[in-house]
């Protein structure tokens, strides 16, 4: 595994030289963000923009970190928003199973004033059959000042399916830990995971796992899902999360990118594993 950094400020993440992730920081961009996502068949999971709706949805921006309510600040929206610009890249390591990029941005208010300061750790992992799997890790500091994340299911962290896994455009089926399926079984519901899972090439099903870990705060988390082929997680879906001055709030999820439609009793022990991990 390595994690190599390349021009235009983009990391790539590649497993014996195939890529599997890679991470996009410029400093014009809106925020920082994934894409694509390969499956273990090597075909894109992710995109970039609504399939019905690019320029409304242009901030869909494949796998993405943002929130709609930061201190009264959007940091969803393209346009009249705030921004989540990268900072430094402070830490790079290849490992026979893992490659790891950590990195630093700031979040910032329209005019330029700092909300949050952030820290995130990315690491890809190896598994079984060509899968892997992507964690993320972050530390998310108030300066100066208490933080409050409004009431909002948007944020902070959302997938944006290729065209072809969508329940809509594709026939791809959503799934979550507690049984639910589709949008009308699994949004604005409580999960452990949701898993979205389609067509990536004709006779060839694969998906994305999203998993919420234990030690977020209001586990098992509340996901926001679609038929037209996007899932996210919120952290203040149903109430106002504060953070106050001297502390910092720790998020971590991560990403099972598999093979097939896992059975759910599989999927649950990939989240088991994961869950033991702090």
């Amino acid at each position: 595994m390595q994690a190599v950094p390349e021009p235009y400020q983009q990391i790539t993440f590649q497993r014996d030289g195939a890529e599997l992730a890679r991470y996009h920081y410029g400093p014009t961009l809106e925020r920082p963000f994934f894409y694509p996502l390969y499956s273990p068949s090597g075909r894109p999971l992710t995109r970039m923009g609504h399939p019905r709706d690019p320029q409304g949805h242009s901030h869909h921006n494949s796998v993405w970190i943002s929130h709609k309510d930061v201190n009264g600040v959007s940091f969803w929206e393209d346009k009249n928003a705030g921004r989540i610009v990268h900072q430094s890249l402070d830490r790079l390591e290849d490992e026979d199973g893992r490659a790891l990029a950590v990195t630093r941005n700031a979040w910032l208010a329209p005019g330029g004033r700092t909300v949050l300061e952030e820290l995130r750790t990315t690491a890809v992992e190896t598994l079984t059959n060509g899968e892997w799997l992507l964690t993320l890790q972050l530390e998310l500091s108030p300066k100066d000042h208490p933080v409050v994340f409004g009431k909002t299911p948007l944020g902070p962290l959302a997938v944006r399916m290729a065209k072809t896994i969508g329940v809509n455009d594709g026939g791809g089926v959503v799934r979550n830990s507690e049984g639910g399926v589709n949008e009308s079984g699994t949004l604005w519901k409580r999960a452990r995971w949701v898993d979205y899972s389609g067509l990536s090439a004709p006779d060839l099903v694969e998906g994305i796992t999203l998993f919420d870990h234990p030690l977020n705060p209001g586990h098992p988390s509340v996901f926001h899902v679609r038929n037209d082929g996007w899932m996210g997680v919120a952290i203040s879906h149903e109430q106002p999360l504060t953070v106050p001055a001297d502390q910092k709030l720790i998020l971590r999820y991560a990403l099972y990118v598999h093979r097939g439609r896992p059975a759910i009793e599989s999927i649950e022990k990939r989240w088991q594993a994961y869950a033991g991990t702090r």
